[in-house]
């Protein structure tokens, strides 16, 4: 997904959380206004993070059509329409986004949904938009701000750059969103610790989903969608949480990156090392388009399968690696997923939670789930593609 809007998205909601009811209060005014605001927000940012800001940082007002013109241009860069086709589809494939959904405009409607302010990276401006509510406008600028400081610091395109993992863009993000939503924290709240209260990640996770109900577009969005933009804040700042309590002497940057979204939503993964095997197919003709899914992607197939409309996060499900296909046929696009597996009995457990990927509706396709190995490595396999498909008597495999 594109990683900068839906930081945008996210960041509504889990500013909402933390304000509670919405309340009345005047409008944001001016750039000079905002320049006040952001430079009153400055210091505090600074002792939050323990970085100092090596420039002041800019701001400027835009208005809402300007806000909307900047997020085509962004979607348009970051999910150009080959990708964005793509991943539409393997979507659909997958079940999580029915056929009649087009995600481009879908995606721009959640983009704009609540937009106080942001961080563009491209120009290290800061950004306030003109009418937003001041309250709301100081808690994004309270974390945003936290942005510019890691982009002076860091190599942030680099660091989100993952092509074709999407998985580890997921973690990637969640790393930087998290720092950021525990810092604004404490520039909000100075001296409470609230991160530090035992039932204050209950209240929050609950306070998010009342949000939730409060945004129209994001209510009818499919699972996936608002799953990838809650994700990065929720995990992220648990995972942030967890580092801080284990007295670690610097940020998990470089090196220390998590590269999976299962080292993100089960730290102990992480501090052993558990990295995912690193798969990638044949050579072949006829591709359109392939990515990682990763452990949260799989538990929200997972969870559509189950008819619920919540992902269940808490026990890891053994995931070590995965990689989709998306290939061109004459009678329409075939997919070709493979997993791997800690051990049996998770892939074991898989085949049985997700027994339903064998029953496609899809007219003239054929699905096909099963337990396979890579290597020494035991794996599921999944299918769904028309049943002329030539393949189907040679399926792609991955390379050894």
């Amino acid at each position: 997904m594109i990683r900068r809007a839906r930081q945008l998205v996210g960041l509504g909601l889990m500013l909402g959380a933390c304000r509670g009811e919405a309340r009345q209060s005047p409008q944001a005014s001016g750039s000079d206004d905002l320049a006040r605001l952001v430079d009153s927000l400055r210091g505090p940012v600074e002792q939050a993070t323990g970085l100092r800001f090596i420039a002041p940082p800019r701001s400027a007002m835009r208005s809402r059509e300007q806000v909307r013109a900047y997020l085509i241009g962004k979607l348009d860069e970051e999910l150009p329409p080959k990708r964005l086709k793509g991943l539409e589809t393997a979507y659909r494939l997958f079940g999580l986004l029915p056929d009649t959904l087009q995600l481009r405009p879908l995606l721009l409607d959640l983009y704009t949904e609540q937009v106080a302010g942001f961080y563009d990276p491209d120009s290290a401006m800061l950004f306030g938009v003109e009418g937003a509510d001041r309250a709301q406008l100081r808690l994004v600028l309270a974390h945003e701000l936290i942005h510019a400081l890691q982009g002076q610091h860091l190599p942030l395109d680099s660091i989100l750059d993952a092509r074709e993992n999407n998985d580890r863009l997921a973690a990637a993000q969640a790393i930087l969103e998290g720092q950021a939503t525990l810092a604004s924290l404490e520039v909000l709240a100075p001296g409470q610790d609230v991160a530090q209260n035992p039932q204050f990640w209950e209240l929050y996770r609950e306070q998010v989903r009342q949000q939730q109900s409060s945004m129209p577009v994001f209510r009818r969005a499919p699972l996936v969608l608002r799953e990838a933009l809650i994700f990065p804040y929720l995990q992220g700042a648990e995972f942030m949480h967890w580092w801080a309590a284990e007295g670690r002497d610097s940020l998990p940057y470089g090196a220390r990156m998590p590269v999976s979204t299962e080292q993100i939503l089960h730290p102990d993964r992480y501090a052993r090392g558990d990295a995912p095997v690193a798969l990638g197919f044949a050579p072949d003709s006829g591709v359109v388009y392939e990515d990682v899914l990763g452990e949260n992607e799989i538990r929200v197939i997972l969870a559509v399968l189950a008819g619920s409309d919540e992902v269940q996060t808490v026990m890891p499900i053994g995931w070590d690696g995965d990689r989709y296909r998306l290939y061109r046929t004459p009678d329409g696009e075939a997919l070709v997923w493979y997993v791997v597996w800690d051990d049996e009995r998770s892939g074991e457990r898989f085949l049985r939670s997700a027994a339903g990927l064998r029953n496609t509706s899809r007219r003239e396709y054929r699905a096909a789930l099963e337990q396979v190995r890579v290597g020494e490595r035991p794996a599921t396999r999944f299918v769904l593609a028309p049943a002329a498909w030539e393949r189907w008597e040679s399926l792609p495999q991955l390379a050894q």
